[in-house]
Formats: C-alpha cells, sequence, structure tokens
C-alpha cells in the first residue's frame, strides 16, 4: 500500500476563519498524520482568509497563511480545495462562483445561500466538472446530508420530522425544566453562546426552514421556496402554552416537517405538540435530531449536536476529505437537488390536516366556551378537550375589562383532527367575538 506521506499534498484555503473556520484549521493543523492517513495524502492548509488579521484566535498557523485578501486564494491555481465559510448571501454568493470559475472544489456550511442560489450555484459546478459539499450546510455534527443522499439511496424518503435548530431547543427546554418566560431562556441561551445577539433568525423558524428546504430537495426532489410554506417560531410561546401541554401528554418543540401526504408534499415549520413517549420528545437542549421514514428501512432517528465550533467543524472536514478521496466527484452528479421537473406538488396550505392546540384568552363570564364551540362545530371542528383553570394558575396572563369586574382567563382547547383551512374559517369568526381578547396560541399535534 503506498505511503500517504509520499503523495502530493493537498492544498485547502478556508474561506472565513470565523468560529467554525478557526475549527476547521484547527482539526486539519493538528492532526495531519490522520488527515494523511484518511484522505491518501498529506493536506495542506495553505491560506485562511480573514477580515481582521489583528484579531487573536486562539490558534498557531505558519507565517504567511492568514490574509484578508480572498483573491489570493482565487488566483491561486495550487488551491484545490476551497473551505467556504461566509455566511449570508452576499459576498457569498459571488464569492463561491469565483471560486467554482477558477477551477477549486468548494466545501461550504452555508445554507442560507444554498437554499436561496443552490440551483444556480450547482448548475456551474457541474457545468465547470467541480464539485459541492455541503453536509456541515444542515445539522451541524449530524450526517444527514450523506445518510439522505447515498445511504437511504435505497429508499423512497415518506417523511421528515426534524428538530434543526438548537437554539430554540434549547429555549423550550429551560423554559418547560426550569419553570422561566421566554425571555429568561433566550437572555441565557445568548450567554451560552447558542443564541447571537440578534437571534431572530433562529426563534422565527427561519434558519430551521433554511435547512428544511435543503432536506426537501435532497429526499423529494421538490424546490420550495420559503414564502411556500407555513413558517412559525417560537418567541411568541408563553410559559403556560408549554405546561398545557405538558398536561395534555405532549411536548413542545420547533418542528420542521417534510412529508408525502396523498401524493402531494406537505411541508411546514412551527411549534408543535411532540407526544412525551415520542424519541423527537426526548432531544433535549442545543440537540438536533431528524426522524427519517424511508419506504424500505421504515423508521430512523439520526440526533446529535447541531451547531457548534467542533461539531460542525467535524461535518467540514468529513467533506474535505471525501472531497479528495474522490467520494464527492462520484456521488455529486447524481444528487436528486435542484434539478427540473419537480416529481411532486406542495401541498395547499388550506388542506394541511392536523390536530390542534387552541389557547384563548377569555372573558370570565357564562356561554363563552358554548359560543366558541358552536363556531368551531359549525366549521367542520370537533373539540378533542377542554382545559380551564383559574387565571393565576401556570401564571397564564390575565386582564381586568374597562368596567374592572371581569377579567380574561385562558381556555384551551384540543381538536380531533381537521385542517387548516377550517381552522382558518373559524379564526375569522371567533376573532369577531367580543368575550375573546387578543393574541391567541394555536400550534399543531403531532401524529
Amino acid at each position: 500500500m503506498p505511503d500517504p506521506a509520499q503523495a502530493a499534498p493537498v492544498q485547502v484555503a478556508i474561506v472565513g476563519m470565523g468560529t467554525v473556520g478557526t475549527g476547521v484549521a484547527r482539526v486539519l493543523v493538528e492532526n495531519p498524520e490522520r488527515m494523511a492517513r484518511r484522505s491518501g495524502r498529506p493536506v495542506r492548509l495553505r491560506h485562511a482568509v480573514v477580515r481582521d488579521l489583528k484579531k487573536s484566535r486562539g490558534l498557531e498557523l505558519a507565517q504567511g497563511i492568514l490574509t484578508d485578501d480572498v483573491q489570493r486564494v482565487i488566483r491561486d491555481s495550487q488551491v484545490e480545495i476551497a473551505v467556504h465559510l461566509v455566511g449570508g448571501i452576499h459576498p457569498a454568493r459571488e464569492i463561491m462562483v469565483d471560486l467554482l470559475e477558477s477551477g477549486k472544489d468548494v466545501v461550504t456550511a452555508n445554507k442560507a445561500l444554498l437554499c436561496e442560489h443552490g440551483d444556480e450555484l450547482f448548475a456551474l459546478a457541474r457545468t465547470k466538472g467541480r464539485t459541492i459539499a455541503f453536509e456541515a450546510a444542515v445539522a451541524g455534527g449530524i450526517p444527514v446530508i450523506a445518510t439522505v443522499g447515498q445511504c437511504l439511496a435505497a429508499n423512497q424518503i415518506n417523511s421528515i420530522a426534524a428538530i434543526l435548530n438548537g437554539t430554540s431547543n434549547y429555549i423550550l427546554t429551560q423554559m418547560i425544566r426550569e419553570n422561566w418566560p421566554y425571555a429568561q431562556a433566550l437572555a441565557k441561551a445568548q450567554e451560552l453562546g447558542y443564541a447571537e445577539e440578534d437571534p431572530t433568525l433562529d426563534i422565527d423558524g427561519t434558519d430551521a426552514a433554511q435547512k428544511l428546504v435543503i432536506l426537501t430537495q435532497l429526499a423529494f426532489g421538490v424546490k420550495a421556496r420559503l414564502a411556500d410554506f407555513p413558517r412559525k417560531g417560537i418567541e411568541n410561546l408563553q410559559l403556560s402554552d408549554l405546561k398545557y401541554a405538558d398536561e395534555l401528554g405532549h411536548t413542545v418543540k420547533l418542528l420542521a416537517v417534510s412529508r408525502l401526504v396523498a401524493g402531494q408534499l406537505e411541508i411546514h415549520v412551527q411549534p408543535t405538540l411532540v407526544r412525551h413517549h415520542a424519541p423527537l420528545a426526548a432531544i433535549h437542549g442545543a440537540f438536533n435530531a431528524i426522524a427519517l421514514t424511508g419506504d424500505v428501512v421504515g423508521e430512523t432517528l439520526y440526533s446529535g449536536p447541531g451547531a457548534g465550533q467542533m461539531p460542525t467543524a467535524s461535518a467540514v472536514v468529513a467533506d474535505v476529505i471525501d472531497t479528495i478521496t474522490g467520494r464527492t466527484r462520484l456521488t455529486f452528479p447524481r444528487l436528486e437537488i435542484w434539478r427540473d421537473p419537480a416529481p411532486y406538488i406542495l401541498q395547499p396550505i388550506e388542506k394541511i390536516s392536523s390536530r390542534f392546540y387552541l389557547r384563548f384568552n377569555v372573558l370570565d363570564r357564562p356561554h363563552v366556551l358554548a359560543d366558541i364551540a358552536d363556531i368551531l362545530g359549525r366549521n367542520n371542528i370537533s373539540i378533542a378537550s377542554v382545559i380551564q383553570h383559574e387565571a393565576a394558575q401556570f401564571d397564564a396572563p390575565h386582564t381586568s375589562s374597562a368596567n374592572g369586574e371581569k377579567r380574561t382567563v385562558p381556555l384551551v382547547i384540543m381538536t380531533h383532527r381537521t385542517t387548516v383551512g377550517n381552522i382558518q374559517s373559524a379564526e375569522q369568526e371567533l376573532g369577531r367575538l367580543t368575550s375573546i381578547t387578543p393574541p391567541h396560541v394555536r400550534m399543531s399535534v403531532a401524529d
């Protein structure tokens, strides 16, 4: 067997030396023997592009590796693989285009870019005879891209149900475990580095939705835009909702779902009630999990750290090794992703069916429940159970009415299975009841 140490080194550049980029560089420079053994060739970090050359990164690199000039990488014909760790859309798109056109294979973790411009970038890579590896773009250290694209290739995936955002999962876990309000749990997540100073993309469901778009492309061959499917975050949930869900035998998770229903693709990201005994309900803290069902293998579950420096670096470096060994070159052209035409159409939002958790703040007076039940019934919504506690229980919000004689109390209703369209029609009528004070909470209930 040839000695890997005697082979010509592979020259690698990292574009973007943030948290993940630093982790990737650490793996490359601190494990040269492992990299050579797994790759079949020595791996050399040739350039690392940064914005601030003076910033300390806690990692010693050889003189001349750090640069703030991305063109240095693009112009260097000796660089075979570019690790693209630039976030956002611009200039990330332009940089990746330049890297591909300069003849480099690319490894990326940028889910937002692939969600928005994946079809264009994949087409360019194929035209140029290059590859794009993107395991780290979805679920950090969980190898779900390889699982769906390769390991489950004998299957038609029938359903994906996933926790794809560790920040939201950590917040929901802390709220119910520690009896914390949302704001306190978010602040703790920021303190620990799980949430950014501006956590919007994590808590409003965008981050999870972008990852789901990529998984949906890979599993079903359908390109869904973020505007094409329901997307709700956790920012409006209250501790009382998590406690009511618990009383009903469920845990609340920000769930990303993509599944085949009667030949159409149902897709959504939203807070969802998951039964306590379900595997996804046991995923706590900043962990991610993906439940996949294939027509051959049946149900499978994958769980692990979905973000963070070293878990994500693990996925990036694995892609680097696959690119060096030629595995990516074999699999990339055959990925069923960003190709036309799509084999399935998206299920209309109003046709999506589920059981639903509804919480209203209602005036504490007679006949309110009867009025609500009448409206639900006329819209083909059957009530499965009702919870109405005293206003003070669970620290639920309650207020005095204008005359000071009435107050609002929480009313929780669990429905039988119905459609989003029926719920929306009922909500229009419910909005006209003077006995209900907005806002109300609606969450789906997982099967």
